[in-house]
Order: structure tokens, then sequence, then C-alpha cells
């Protein structure tokens, strides 16, 4: 990140040209299998609303968005912002969606024409079947386009491209990939992104244009996140080294068992199932002790280095900690000395009690 490259330097397209290529190598598909990868700047959620409003039809379109936490319904509040028909299927945060309820919605309407469902639901740290649920969606509605939200698991949780049941996958530099925040990026299937081009409801977010004018020159149409595509080529590059998909999602096992483990033992209890529970993030109860309080937690270990999330479910009291990023064992058993030490300093005693 500490080269300066202009926008429309050769060395900076030539990048450009290669980050894509090695984006769509990550999701184990390539150009010529029929995909593109576009690239849209700002956080994940821009990339997911380019997908949105540009998948879309202006007319004659319905969506079914499968929510069971913030993210999907961030989604819906999308859809409902720039006028699209949508129908929400809800689950309780601390539940996934099946393919046989995501069918048996479909089968109950037949003017849906786009899914869109969460993979990796931050908000709880649950994992939704995604390759059963699409291969149900495409079993049971052909025609219908299929819309993935993977941003906090593309590049370590697992999703099928190669039977071509996703027509599109939004994802974020700064997650599973490991580099910095700066842009997203959306991998879609060339036939699917080549119909939409007069879908557009907005300028900067119109995914079509976008990706037909990186294929016409390489070039972005607004200034590019010059910097944070530099760094993505690098951590492309330990991606590759750590063995792609399968050597992150172990080493993020690894770093979530040791972290269970740990929490475990200080009496610590997980929101969710563990058999949905994934290694990226995990979602834990507050206590039941009057001398626990998040925002003295927060800034006790914030003072030791460590940043940990605050909870964001709506029924009851949680905090996160993820073991997403560039995290190794003695990072965890680090967080985890710390917290006894803060819960020792507040007057928490261990282990903790609901």
């Amino acid at each position: 990140m500490l080269v300066d490259l202009g926008s429309r330097d050769p060395q900076f397209i030539s990048k450009v040209q290669t980050v894509r290529e090695k984006i769509l190598n990550a999701g184990g598909v390539s150009k010529a299998d029929g995909y593109e990868c576009v690239i849209v700047q700002g956080s994940g959620t821009f990339g997911v609303e380019s997908t949105l409003t540009s998948a879309i039809p202006l007319e004659g379109s319905k969506i079914l968005v499968v929510a069971n936490g913030a993210y999907g319904h961030r989604i819906a509040e999308m859809c409902r912002i720039h006028g699209i028909d949508l129908s929400v299927l809800e689950f309780n945060e601390d539940k996934v969606p099946s393919a046989a309820e995501v069918t048996a919605a479909l089968e109950g309407d037949d003017s849906f024409t786009h899914v869109a469902i969460v993979h990796h639901e931050t908000t709880s740290g649950s994992i939704s079947p995604i390759d059963e649920i699409a291969e149900a969606v495409k079993s049971a509605r052909g025609d219908v386009t299929l819309i993935v939200d993977s941003m906090s698991g593309f590049g370590a949780l697992p999703v099928d491209l190669t039977k071509g049941n996703v027509d599109y996958l939004v994802s974020s530099a700064n997650k599973c990939l490991e580099s910095v925040p700066g842009f997203s990026f959306v991998i879609a299937k060339r036939d699917k992104l080549e119909g939409t081009k007069e879908n557009k409801r907005t300028l900067a977010l119109d995914l079509y244009s976008q990706w037909s004018g990186l294929e016409l020159n390489g070039q972005f149409r607004f200034t590019p996140p010059t910097h944070a595509i530099l760094a993505i080529d690098q951590a492309l590059r330990e991606f590759e080294e750590e063995g792609g998909a399968v050597g992150r999602l172990a080493r993020d096992e690894h770093n979530h068992e040791i972290l269970m483990d740990r929490m475990t033992k200080m009496g610590f209890k997980l929101y969710i199932d563990p058999e949905i529970q994934g290694p990226i993030i995990s979602t834990f109860l507050t206590p039941d002790d009057k001398n626990f309080v998040f925002e003295a937690l927060y800034d006790k270990l914030a003072s030791r280095g460590i940043a940990i999330y605050p909870g964001k479910l709506t029924e009851v009291d949680s905090f996160r900690i993820g073991t997403i990023g560039r995290l190794f064992e003695r990072d965890i058993h680090f967080l985890a000395t710390a917290l006894e030490d803060c819960m020792d300093e507040m007057g928490v005693a261990l282990p903790v009690k609901y």
C-alpha cells in the first residue's frame, strides 16, 4: 500500500485484472466457466446494493429475501428503498433456513423471480446450508436468480459455484481474504450480467456499467481504491500460499476450537447451537452479573490492544468475538487470558453465571 500508482497507470490496470482473475480462482471458477468478477468501490453493503439494484428488472419482478439476522433484514431494507417488490422469509436469529423451507416459499408464490440469502450471518455467527438451498432453488424454479451475500464467508467457508446454482455472490476484500477495507466484489454469471443492461436504478452502483467499463479498458468509471487493490493483490498471494480456502478455513477452525475451549472454561455460553455455529465469529450471551458491563470490558481489552464487538441481536444481550483475520493460536490465548484478567478487574467471578 506504500506504492503510489495512478488510476490509469498501465501497472495499476494490469493489477486490477490480476486481482479480478484471482478472486474468481478463489471461488473455484474462471472467465472460461462463464463467470465475471466486478469490483465495486465501498464496503460490502455497496456491493450488495449494487447487485440488488442491477440484477432485478424495474418491472415484473419479485424477490424472496431469506432473513435470519441483521444482514438479511438489511437486504430487505434496500429492496424497500428502491421500490423492489419483495417478501421476507423470516427466521429467528438462532436458526438457519433449510432448503425445504425456501422451496416451500417459492412454490407458494409463482411470481418470485429472485432469491437473496446470507451465507454467514454475522449477527450470530451461523452458517446457512447454501449449497443445499441453491440446488433446491434451481430444482424448484430454474428460472429464479439466486443472490448470495457471502460477505464474511467467502474465502474460507465453501460455496460450490461450479454447479452454476448461484448467479451472484457478493463479498468483501477485508473479511476472509484478510485485506484492508476499500471495496467489495461480485462474482456473477456472465449471461446473467449481460441481461441487466436496462435495469439500472443508480449511476454509481450500476453493476453492468461497472463491469462493461472494466472490460472495455480495465479502468474504473470513478476514482478507484488504488491502495486497497494493491493490498488485496498481496493478500491473495498469502491466501494462495496458505492453501486457498481450505487452508484458511483450517486456521479459522483451529482458532475457534481454542476460543471455545477457553470461553467454556470461563463459563461463557454460545447464543446458537454448535451445529450451526461457524468458525468465523461467535456470539456469547452476557452473563447475569451486575459487575459485567460490556463497555468497561471493551475499554479494558482495547487498552491491551484487543478489539471485540458488541452484540447485534434484537432479543438478548450478547457480545461477539471474531476468529477471522490474520490471527493464530497465540492470539486467541492472548485474548482469553486478557479476558480472564478483565473479569477479575471488574469483580466478575469465574466461571460466570447465567
